[in-house]
């Protein structure tokens, strides 16, 4: 070996001197090895390194009992998720990726678990692992923001898919629920795409959470007209309606009274599936009837003029 280096680094160095000096320097070592076991110093030798083959033995064990039970704990929390999932009734492919990533990170967390035990340093890993993890969240920080709040809005289902919401200024049919995008489709046929990071921070309007809703109209009455006469108009109409719910009390109010009429308030109780029919219907109805009466009418805005002359 001292040959072979000699020759690369320094050509003009005796090599079949260094080849002496290394038969003589091997066969030192030997005849030393030799002298110690025929003196009965393999006991020393043992004993010296004894506690390092044991303690070598008993990390190797160590490091089998944690891929062991590690393994055999993530098994049970994969399972776990998943009879978690399939009773929150969470989609299939979402289930799957969420269940891949805490396995991926369960396993990370098992080998550090390994390479400390050992006796490895885990600075370099976790350092190397960080600045990766880094480097991804900031190129994708949009994209995993809204991959995160569509992995919300599946798991918590603020609404589902044919629920009638408002929310970033835009209210319509819920036509899918992606991992980055929420469709809606509008009442005249438009596709909003809502991304899901701003949708499930934001605030949202579910009309579709309850099983009836409440149809407000709001009319103007002449001051001079007898409100209890409009009432009882407004009732004839309200009671022939089936689509209106009879198990909550109408309510024809006097909102208030403004420059040029009487407010009143309608307000009825219908089913969610009727709500649009029974609001265009009723506005209809109350108008029809309203001009139709004798002695109701609605307002028109005027201005009193008085002149006053001169002396």
């Amino acid at each position: 070996m001292l040959q072979d280096i000699a020759s690369l680094l320094m050509p003009e160095v005796d090599t079949a001197a260094l080849a002496q000096i290394e038969q003589i320097d091997l066969a030192a070592k030997s005849a030393e090895i030799v002298e110690v076991v025929k003196s009965g110093g393999i006991g020393a030798l043992l004993e010296r390194w004894l506690p390092g083959i044991i303690k070598f033995g008993l990390k190797l064990l160590a490091v089998a009992l944690i891929v062991f039970v590690g393994k055999w704990l993530i098994g049970k929390i994969d399972r776990f998720l998943g009879r978690i999932f399939e009773r929150r009734g969470v989609e299939i492919s979402l289930g799957g990726f969420l269940r891949n990533i805490v396995k991926v990170v369960l396993y990370i967390f098992m080998f550090l678990s390994v390479i400390s035990t050992l006796g490895i340093k885990t600075t370099s890993f976790a350092a190397i692992l960080a600045a990766v993890s880094l480097a991804i969240g900031m190129a994708l920080s949009g994209t995993l923001q809204n991959f995160a709040g569509g992995v919300i809005i599946l798991l918590l289902r603020p609404f589902k898919v044919g629920d009638y919401i408002q929310a970033q200024g835009f209210e319509g049919t819920v036509k899918s629920i992606q991992l980055f995008n929420t469709l809606l489709n509008t009442t005249d046929h438009k596709t909003i795409l809502l991304p899901n990071g701003a949708l499930s921070t934001g605030s949202i309007n579910n009309f579709s959470s309850e099983t009836r809703r409440r149809v407000d109209i709001k009319i103007g009455l002449s001051y001079g007209n007898n409100i209890a006469e409009a009432r009882q108009v407004i009732m004839g109409i309200i009671n022939s309606d089936s689509r209106i719910l009879k198990d909550t009390e109408p309510e024809i109010v006097v909102s208030s009274l403004g420059d040029s009429a009487i407010n009143v308030d309608i307000k009825v109780w219908v089913a969610k599936e009727d709500y649009w029919s029974v609001l265009f219907d009723l506005n209809e109805a109350v108008y029809n009837a309203i001009m139709a009466h004798p002695t109701l009418e609605f307002p028109f805005p005027q201005l009193d003029v008085h002149i006053k002359g001169k002396e």
